[in-house]
């Protein structure tokens, strides 16, 4: 679980040059010169900008708004520079195709706003486009090793079609860091601690150090890994104190954090010390449940890596994948009856991307009903993101990120993870 080993870019790196280096290492670099080629007679400023969003019009297929629940027959969606236009029933104002507008028709499909994955790592443009390809059209960063989720989130703003909109974690806060501590020269100075990045001096510093780099969120750890057989994820790596130490850092930048957890003890001192999500949390009890409702804290179970785990050829993580998955669909449907808002990540990594529509299955295995399920990975997510006036609905001003499936999803969840068209800001991209 939670970000592989990737080398570090080659040259120096400095923040100035952070995009730059971090393109180099996602393979975006070339990418954006496809999109630009006119660059080099084109000045710094107007390359910083957004590029403009597609026009399309996607009719005749039947749509579903998370929100509401609402479900309208022979819909039309018209996105124009990549915003909705107008989305509900054909004869609608507004729901007439502009003229010269591409039209995608979807006449026994169903349409939903593109999914978010709240927990993935992004390392290289390739994987990017695969999220999008398998409908993530917006999504969190879990961390990468070297700034790589902050290229991919300028990426999605120059070329949406090739990257989900996307918040970026930057570096994992932990004890060791590893070859990470490449990733800035403003790090090195941590090399010669030797209890690793645990001293409330080394922590703000790596938090520092991320929020100047540009990360939209912080991504710590409570727990060991459970991905790795030679680790215990009930072990703790931080106490109460050092992860309040972390959010207060994060809160100075305007900045929430996200936690990966494991054990009950790990789960509450989280939660207790501020942050804005709990990821994984297999084993989080009913005390931390209420207080994450009274907080307002999200939970990100990560079933799907949890799952994967089961599926393990290291008899240690089958194990492990087979003892946690109950246990965590319990905690899932435990944190939903009772009102603690849910997210829907499914925390790849390592090259391979999941599709997101496996995670609401899942979410719907736990016990959830389909709507809610589905919720998870559009309403739900999007808020915690704080993209709820930008994704997770297909409404007037929302971005123009469609999923068009073959088949109804309240009925059948499984069509998510096979969308049969994906639309990324009014561009639409083939199924993976």
């Amino acid at each position: 679980m939670c970000v592989d080993n990737t080398p570090p870019p080659p040259g120096r790196l400095t923040r100035r040059g952070v995009l730059a280096g971090a393109a180099a290492l996602a393979g975006t670099s070339a990418v954006l010169a496809r999109a630009a080629p006119e660059a080099s007679a084109t000045s710094a400023a107007s390359l910083g900008s957004p590029g403009r969003g597609g026009d399309v019009v996607v009719e005749g297929g039947t749509l579903l708004d998370p929100l509401t629940g609402e479900v309208t027959e022979d819909a039309v969606v018209v996105i124009v520079g990549g915003v909705v236009r107008a989305a509900g029933p054909r004869g609608r104002p507004g729901t007439r195709t502009p003229s010269g507008v591409p039209v995608l028709r979807a006449h026994g499909q169903w349409i939903l706003p593109g999914l978010v994955d709240a927990h993935i790592h992004l390392n290289t443009a390739t994987e990017a486009r695969d999220a999008v390809l398998k409908g993530a059209t917006s999504a969190r960063s879990g961390s990468t090793n070297f700034y790589q989720d902050v290229a991919v989130r300028e990426l999605a703003r120059q070329a949406p079609e090739r990257a989900p909109r996307l918040r970026a974690a930057g570096i994992f806060v932990t004890p060791d860091l590893g070859d990470t501590i490449l990733a800035d020269p403003d790090l090195a100075p941590l090399a010669r601690l030797r209890e690793g990045v645990r001293s409330t001096e080394a922590l703000r510093r790596v938090v520092e150090v991320n929020l100047a780099r540009g990360a939209d969120t912080i991504k710590t750890r409570v727990n060991e890994r459970a991905g790795l057989p030679e680790q215990d994820p009930l072990v703790q790596v931080y106490d109460h104190e050092q992860l309040s130490t972390i959010v207060a850092a994060a809160r100075r930048g305007g900045k929430g954090v996200l936690c990966h957890s494991y054990s009950e003890k790990g789960c509450h001192d989280a939660v207790t010390a501020g942050i804005r999500s709990l990821e994984h949390g297999a084993f989080v009890g009913e005390r931390t449940l209420r207080e994450m409702r009274r907080r307002g804290t999200y939970f990100t179970p990560t079933l799907t890596a949890i799952a994967g785990l089961a599926e393990s050829s290291d008899p240690v993580l089958a194990e492990r994948g087979r003892t946690y998955l109950p246990v965590l669909k319990r905690a899932v449907l435990a944190a939903h009856e009772l009102g603690v808002p849910l997210a829907a990540g499914t925390d790849s990594s390592g090259g391979t991307v999941d599709p997101i529509g496996r995670e609401v299955e899942l979410m719907h295995a736990a016990g959830l009903p389909a709507l809610d399920a589905i919720r998870t990975a559009t309403t739900g997510a999007a808020k915690l993101l704080g993209f709820d006036s930008t994704a997770g609905r297909l409404a007037r001003g929302f971005a123009g990120d469609v999923l068009v499936v073959d088949g109804d999803p309240l009925a059948d969840l499984g069509v998510l993870s096979r969308p049969a068209r994906v639309v990324r800001a009014g561009f639409s991209v083939p199924a993976a």
